[in-house]
């Protein structure tokens, strides 16, 4: 009898408990639960907010509640709001920020990565991995091509090298007063492409190596003075040539060619611009289109997100191929998963990434722009090439 109680005794100890496991877990389910997004203007906060109502429509108890941070704020910001408790949930960043996001513990890993790698395009999951983790969720993958204007350059006429493009311009320029033949950014994001003859790549070949940057290799010297000679044709000082101006005389049509990306296509489309987009030239002494950085534009769960597991699964729905084509659809940006979209501009960004690389994740990634811009700049108005990218490696790795 004794045996008989205890077994009893332990039978409807496990129903209490399990009974109250139950009710926690229908109390889980229907708490009533707010993610905070993260995500920048002109678009991306547009398919945030649809996808936001999408995905509270299959999880009721969830809402989105998004909050304008730029792309190039929410690393700084995470790492001041995160700690103090008021923090997105979920956040975009570009994917060469992920060295400093794990380094400072900003982010947590994907919570199912084998799932999402086998989704997202290869060069998507590689550039949101580290030291051996994935960390993110990739929702398009971005790089620059060649736009140029069909009213003043035909498809024909597309410098497939940037000797020709030197001569192109050369000759437009002559014949057409107060256009410019070609104009582009005087920024590291774009004149990169100048240190990328013969397979030379910032930080290595796999953008690992934490020693040596690469800026300053005998190839980028070497690049670097011809991309100085392009102003031999274009004649703007580098003050004139930030993004606002560059993007502002192409959509105006003063411009016959421009190296941007997807995010101009709408903009250049509303301003009635007739334009195509081709692969970069090839860089002297290479007969392939010259190499550009590829970006990941990823959402990351903040590691003091108070509800990951939500956080998690909002992110991958972002994933989905129906809000993949809204993203394409609301921002003309590609999708970071194999499917189809319609867009005449597609096929020459795509051939563009056949030579793209992903921008380095490494930590001292950071300290690149703000050199490289600075180097890029005064190589354009005449410094000496190689005392400017020496100065650029030093920032970087010390040395």
């Amino acid at each position: 009898m004794k045996r008989v109680a205890k077994i009893g005794m332990v039978a409807l100890c496990a129903v209490t408990l399990f009974g109250f496991s139950s009710c926690n877990k229908k109390k889980a389910a229907d708490e009533k639960i707010t993610l905070t997004v993260w995500e920048s203007t002109n678009g991306p906060d547009e398919f945030i907010k649809q996808a936001g109502e999408a995905f509270t429509k299959t999880h009721p108890n969830v809402v989105i509640k998004y909050e304008n941070v730029e792309l190039t704020d929410t690393t700084g910001k995470i790492a001041l709001d995160g700690p103090a408790g008021k923090g997105a949930d979920v956040f975009v960043a570009p994917h060469d920020k992920l060295g400093a996001l794990v380094a400072g513990g900003h982010v947590l890993p994907t919570a199912n990565p084998d799932d999402i790698k086998a989704r997202a395009l290869g060069a998507c999951s590689q550039a949101l991995t580290y030291e051996g983790t994935m960390y993110g969720y990739p929702v398009s993958a971005e790089t620059y091509a060649l736009f140029y204007n069909k009213k003043l350059i035909s498809d024909n006429e597309v410098p497939k090298n940037w000797d020709d493009l030197k001569a192109w311009v050369s000759d437009f320029n002559s014949k057409n007063p107060g256009k410019y033949g070609f104009v582009m950014c005087c920024e590291g994001y774009y004149t990169i492409i100048f240190t990328t003859r013969n397979g030379n790549r910032l930080f290595g070949k796999d953008g690992t190596d934490r020693k040596n940057s690469n800026i300053n290799s005998a190839e980028s010297i070497e690049g670097m003075k011809f991309f100085q000679t392009l102003k031999d044709v274009v004649k703007v000082p580098s003050s004139d040539l930030d993004t606002a101006t560059v993007d502002g005389a192409f959509q105006s049509g003063n411009a016959a060619m421009h190296i941007t990306g997807l995010w101009n296509v709408v903009p250049f489309e509303k301003a009635g611009i007739e334009f195509g987009v081709a692969p970069l030239p090839a860089l002297p002494g290479d007969s392939t289109p010259a190499a550009s950085f590829s970006g990941t534009r990823a959402m990351f769960v903040s590691a003091y997100s108070e509800h990951p597991a939500e956080a998690n699964e909002f992110a991958a729905f972002l994933m989905s191929d129906e809000m993949q084509k809204l993203r394409f659809e609301i921002t003309g940006a590609l999708p970071s998963i194999d499917t189809k979209v319609s867009s005449p501009y597609a096929e020459g960004f795509l051939k563009q990434l056949d030579y793209a690389f992903p921008m380095p994740t490494v930590p001292e990634m950071g300290m690149y722009w703000e050199a490289m811009n600075s180097a890029s700049k005064n190589i354009w108005d005449g410094a000496d090439v190689k005392a400017e990218l020496d100065a650029c490696n030093k920032a970087m790795v010390g040395n």
